[in-house]
């Protein structure tokens, strides 16, 4: 830990990076899904979202703002967020949307309806 933030505290890591930019990375995510963009899309605001996560630790909490390793692991950690909700919100489109063609299978999935004859 000492690493990857070096002047912050576990609170503040997991109040900026967890729940504020955990949480960020969730709804947009979500949002990108939604507007039917592709995974790609995820990956570039994610990889925004980390420089501004940074930011936040750099602005209230005296951080280093450039620090690669913490960027690294923030963005790493806002990206599964991110495909997470992606995903989730994209097997719940394609169920919904086209539901006489999908059928949800899980959390995360669909597969093609079995055709009735």
């Amino acid at each position: 830990m000492d690493v990857l933030y070096e002047h912050e505290t576990l609170l503040q890591v997991v109040f900026v990076s967890a729940l504020i930019g955990g949480g960020a990375a969730w709804l947009a995510g979500r949002a990108i899904a939604q507007t039917w963009r592709p995974f790609w899309h995820v990956v570039l605001y994610m990889a925004l979202l980390g420089a501004a996560v940074r930011f936040v630790h750099f602005a209230l909490f005296e951080a280093t703002l450039l620090s690669p390793l913490s960027y690294a692991a923030d963005t790493l950690y806002l990206l599964a967020l991110g495909a997470l909700a992606w995903r989730v919100t994209r097997a719940g489109q394609m169920a919904t949307q086209y539901y006489w063609q999908y059928e949800r299978t899980g959390p995360f999935t669909w597969r093609v309806r079995a055709q009735v004859t």
